[in-house]
């Protein structure tokens, strides 16, 4: 699906872009890859990485600016949409600023992808769009919405969107991992919000994993949701320092005990498969779809996917496996 393809992903300067265009340009050799983002310096970096390569082009740009979007897809097949304001508390002080990005910029590359012919879309969501409880969680369930409805939205047009959702990306810049790492050398008790926390763990190859598998798969209006495992916090601060003790210091604004990317209210049109779950759209009666369900189980319709009802679990030995081999990638990626 994605060879000889021309593919612009918004925001692609972060933790997933680094790894969609590294694992993307060594498996499928697409004709193009378009790097959206507003910041010049993360572009020149990543441009060093790549200068050599011409498959890489860069754009600057940002998805407020749909004149801008518009420009960048001319002869554009596929896009990934990473771009967004994720980190919670910025959002809740920002409240604005997020709304403009996440809802604003979903509604610019919609337009922009179906006026430009793009052929797919696979938007990025996150655990926190299922019963959101802040404002960043609040804006990407709206931006979900607005992708699975941009499926009847392009009339006659080819364009189909849809999206991925998943949760805590090991190692990832700003994530607890490499904060906890960053506390090492300073001795004294890791701070954690809540002994009860509980959060999916998955690494970013897993994540463009499911966005290569979504473009496969997908006929539009579908979300995608993979399978993956759960940690109790302290397990993840003692996987950093087995002999850690903890500094309780309460949960921050806006942020859950648990994850959750399914939630009971989307259960009547989810569908179980091996690695992942897929919930369907509720309009058009699209959840009803043989080409959509392909060989999926209906879940039960009380079903409800959170980090402490999983059947999955990541043991803190594992995980700090997972450190050691990867140290050098923790809070870069």
């Amino acid at each position: 699906m994605l060879t000889n393809q021309s593919i612009l992903m918004t925001g692609g300067t972060g933790s997933f872009g680094h790894m969609f265009t590294a694992m993307t340009l060594a498996k499928y050799n697409p004709r193009r890859l378009v790097i959206f983002s507003r910041d010049e310096m993360k572009q020149w970096e990543m441009a060093k990485l790549y200068g050599d390569d011409p498959r890489v082009r860069f754009f600057i740009g940002d998805v407020r600016d749909k004149d801008r979007l518009a420009r960048a897809l001319n002869g554009i097949d596929l896009v990934v949409h990473a771009a967004a304001t994720k980190i919670v508390p910025t959002a809740e002080y920002n409240p604005f600023e997020c709304v403009k990005t996440n809802v604003i910029g979903a509604m610019n590359l919609i337009d922009a992808c179906i006026d430009q012919g793009v052929k797919r879309v696979v938007a990025l969501s996150t655990d926190k769009a299922s019963s959101p409880a802040n404002l960043y969680g609040a804006t990407k369930l709206a931006s979900d919405k607005l992708f699975v409805a941009g499926n009847s939205y392009s009339g006659g047009n080819e364009t189909r969107f849809s999206v991925v959702r998943y949760g805590n990306v090991m190692g990832s810049r700003g994530s607890v991992i490499p904060f906890f790492m960053s506390l090492l050398d300073k001795g004294g008790k890791l701070p954690i919000t809540d002994e009860r926390m509980t959060r999916f763990m998955i690494t970013l190859e897993q994540g463009v994993e499911l966005v290569w598998h979504a473009f496969e798969d997908m006929v539009g209006g579908e979300i995608y949701v993979k399978k993956i495992p759960s940690m109790k916090l302290p397990d993840i601060a003692r996987a950093v320092k087995p002999d850690a003790q903890f500094d309780i210091v309460g949960v921050r604004p806006g942020e859950k005990l648990h994850e959750q990317m399914i939630g009971i209210e989307d259960a009547p049109y989810t569908y179980e498969y091996p690695e992942h779950f897929k919930i369907l759209p509720a309009i058009h009666k699209w959840s009803e779809d043989p080409a959509r369900i392909r060989d999926g189980a209906k879940v039960p319709n009380d079903f409800v996917y959170s980090s402490d009802n999983n059947k999955e679990w990541m043991s803190t030995d594992e995980l700090a496996a997972w450190i050691h081999t990867n140290r050098h990638l923790v809070g870069k990626i």
